[in-house]
Formats: structure tokens, C-alpha cells, sequence
């Protein structure tokens, strides 16, 4: 099926696949493992990105307060607002990370060792990526 179909239109439907889906999917046929597991590597990096984006707001954050621009309240609510953001995240990032290591999707040695470190990190209550903001 995926053979006859416009690459575009297939990476579309893929796009719409929920995370929680999205890996057994690929058990369909090896064109689409494939297709999946490109996927998966987007939306690991788009997690990335993301966690990144909420870190700089949250270190802005922390300046706008040690200037006094903001007070006590608001700066602990937000700052407790990206916090619970970045670890929603990550955690959606790690099980997709967890699940590509699982099922042969990563064949770079250091991305699962990096895999491993960050799960067994989630795993023992850690900060994977060590943002300090668990």
C-alpha cells in the first residue's frame, strides 16, 4: 500500500499517529518500520527542542524575578507551570525513546547508551537531562 502512495501523503499519516501508537505500527511491514522509525527520530528531536525552548523560558523567567520585574507569587507559579511541562515532555520524549531502543530503531551507540542513561535517570526519580528542574 505505502509503496503506492506519495511520500508526502504517507509522512502525513504518519505525523497523525499518536505516540502511544505510533511504534506498533511499525510492525506492519518493513517499509513501514521504516517510515516510523524516521517519525519517531522527528518527534524525539521536536521533544528536544521543545524541552529546550521551555528551559530558556524558565531561566528568563528566574531573571525577570532577580530584578524585581515580577514578584514571589507569579514567579512561583509559573516557574511550577514549565516545570510540570517539562516533565510531561519528557516523559513523552523518553517513551518514545524507550520504545525506538526496544524495538532495533536506534543503531547508533551512543544514542542508546544515551537512551539507557536517561531512562534509568526517569527511572530512579533523576533529571535525565540534567536541567535542574525536577
Amino acid at each position: 500500500m505505502l509503496d503506492r502512495l506519495p511520500v508526502e501523503i504517507v509522512e502525513r499519516i504518519f505525523a497523525k499517529i499518536p505516540d502511544t501508537d505510533l511504534i506498533a505500527v511499525s510492525k506492519v511491514d518493513r517499509v513501514w518500520w521504516q517510515e516510523v522509525r524516521r517519525e519517531a527520530y522527528k518527534r524525539w528531536k521536536n521533544y528536544a527542542t521543545m524541552i529546550g525552548d521551555v528551559y530558556c523560558e524558565i531561566r528568563a523567567l528566574g531573571k525577570h524575578y532577580i530584578k524585581r520585574e515580577i514578584d514571589w507569587i507569579t514567579f512561583e507559579d509559573v516557574n511550577d507551570l514549565y516545570k510540570r511541562w517539562i516533565n510531561r515532555l519528557t516523559e513523552d520524549q523518553l517513551y518514545i525513546m524507550e520504545k525506538m531502543l526496544r524495538n532495533g530503531m536506534v543503531v547508533d551507540p551512543q544514542e542508546r547508551e544515551t537512551i539507557e542513561y536517561a531512562l534509568s535517570e526517569q527511572r530512579w526519580g533523576g533529571d535525565p537531562w540534567g536541567l535542574g528542574v525536577v
